[in-house]
């Protein structure tokens, strides 16, 4: 098939990259001058595992292009993917500009049939607004082409995103006409063996199953958060609680890890839009609201654990940091809890030397200049390097390579054994035998 895909952000490069693996001409288009002009380069404008490998290939067996005009490639293709940003607005529901943008684009240049596909997270009702914008353009142009709008929301995991794509548990499908949902039942025949997970529906149930999915997964977090921090006040080992609850299949273990928040460019960004699409019709989203405020104040809970060790005032004391991506597989830093404990540490007095596999170079462009400019913030490039003479080492992101370090190592370097560990790494009693004070999230109970 002849495939456009509108948009080289970490959705549309993957799903471009994932086509044409699959044998599919695939053309990439994106308005960014630069970023197009680095992927003709070989240069990804994300980080994703495997991902820079599978780009080259493709690009090379010439299944695989990127334009900055939508104009020269529409011609003749047959799915025509939509895959921009829908970043929050002020108040804090989906900015649908650049998808609207993009439609208005495509009838401004579409010559024939096609199914224009959502790709992007949108609200329930977007659609409409795209087959709007989209017919108000082919109007000006007096002509009279068919087209059809679909809804095909993602489920990538970032750090497994090639993975996910490659072999979906689920593939869904949101169209109003048997001509589309063929064409998309074909296209994704090759990467599904059971054609039961390829769930056709309205395109307004599409549209709703991504922001209820992604509120699902962060409800679970946010739940078992705050029993997490239940059991911290009740003297109770959460792990514990955490393999009682989740071998029941009907809850299972999958999101229900405790720790210090979630982040990224999904939960937050999807539950915050559902909150806002449900107060547009005057619905109180209870439990939504709660699983946001929770996620927020969970953020702070390594801060509260130090704070509680040390005072406010952390003056003179310097912390190592394990972690500044949102969770590992990726250098995403949007939302991501690294941030909200950095501010808390530094605004208390403290320094920082921080260190993350793959996040660095984007935490340079992210967090204020001010804080190394004055020395507050130190990035470094070996994970034991942040160790030197510090009062306290805070894990944020459970990197791989931080699952199972050298213990005797970190007390060399350490001047105080101290971890507070904000993703549960580590045995209480095992640390406590090596002579460290670890405090973490809902197990310290389990020190004894």
């Amino acid at each position: 098939m002849k495939i456009v895909v509108i948009g080289t952000g970490y959705v549309g490069l993957v799903t471009g990259t994932c086509f044409a693996e699959r044998g599919n001409q695939v053309t990439c288009v994106d308005i960014d001058e630069n970023k197009i002009k680095n992927l003709h380069k070989g240069i990804l404008p994300i980080y994703e595992p495997g991902l820079d490998e599978l780009v080259k290939t493709n690009v090379e067996e010439e299944r695989l292009s990127f334009t900055t005009s939508l104009a020269e490639v529409i011609d003749g293709a047959e799915l025509i993917f939509i895959a921009v940003g829908t970043p929050p607005g002020e108040d804090g529901s989906a900015d649908l500009q650049y998808v609207l943008g993009v439609a208005s684009d495509i009838g401004k240049h579409l010559t024939g049939y096609a199914v224009i596909v959502d790709k992007s997270t949108v609200p329930v009702g977007t659609a409409d607004k795209v087959t709007a914008q989209i017919q108000t353009e082919l109007d000006k142009r007096k002509l009279d082409i068919t087209f059809d709008v679909a809804s095909n929301p993602e489920f990538l995991k970032e750090g497994a995103a090639i993975e996910d794509f490659m072999r979906p548990d689920r593939v869904v499908i949101g169209t109003k006409t048997d001509k589309a949902a063929e064409l998309m039942h074909d296209l994704y025949k090759p990467f599904v063996r059971n054609h039961q997970h390829i769930i056709i529906m309205g395109i307004r149930d599409a549209e709703m199953t991504k922001y209820a999915a992604n509120s699902m997964l962060a409800t679970k977090i946010s739940f078992m958060n705050e029993i997490a921090n239940l059991c911290d006040i009740l003297g109770v080992d959460v792990e514990n609680v955490r393999q009682g609850i989740g071998s029941d299949n009907r809850i299972g273990f999958s999101f229900i890890y405790p720790g210090c928040g979630y982040g990224g460019s999904c939960f937050p960004k999807d539950v915050q839009a559902l909150i806002r699409a449900a107060n547009s019709v005057d619905y109180d989203a209870v439990i939504l609201k709660a699983v946001e405020q929770r996620n927020n104040l969970q953020k702070y809970r390594l801060f509260e654990k130090i704070v509680d060790r040390y005072g406010k005032d952390l003056s003179g004391m310097t912390f190592a940091l394990w972690g500044l991506a949102f969770k590992p597989g990726t250098d995403d830093m949007r939302e991501a809890p690294s941030k909200v404990i950095l501010h808390e540490l530094i605004a208390a007095g403290a320094k920082v030397v921080a260190y993350d596999p793959v996040a660095s170079k984007i935490a340079q462009q992210e967090l204020p200049k001010e804080w190394f400019n004055h020395g507050h913030l130190k990035l470094v490039e070996h994970q034991y390097d942040v160790l030197p003479d510090v009062d306290a080492l805070v894990l944020v992101t459970e990197w791989k390579p931080f699952n199972n370090p050298d213990f005797e190592k970190m007390k060399g370097l350490m001047k105080s054994h101290v971890i507070f560990d904000g993703r549960n790494q580590y045995e209480p009693k095992l640390m406590h035998k090596l002579g460290f004070s670890y405090l973490t999230i809902g197990r310290d109970a389990a020190n004894g």
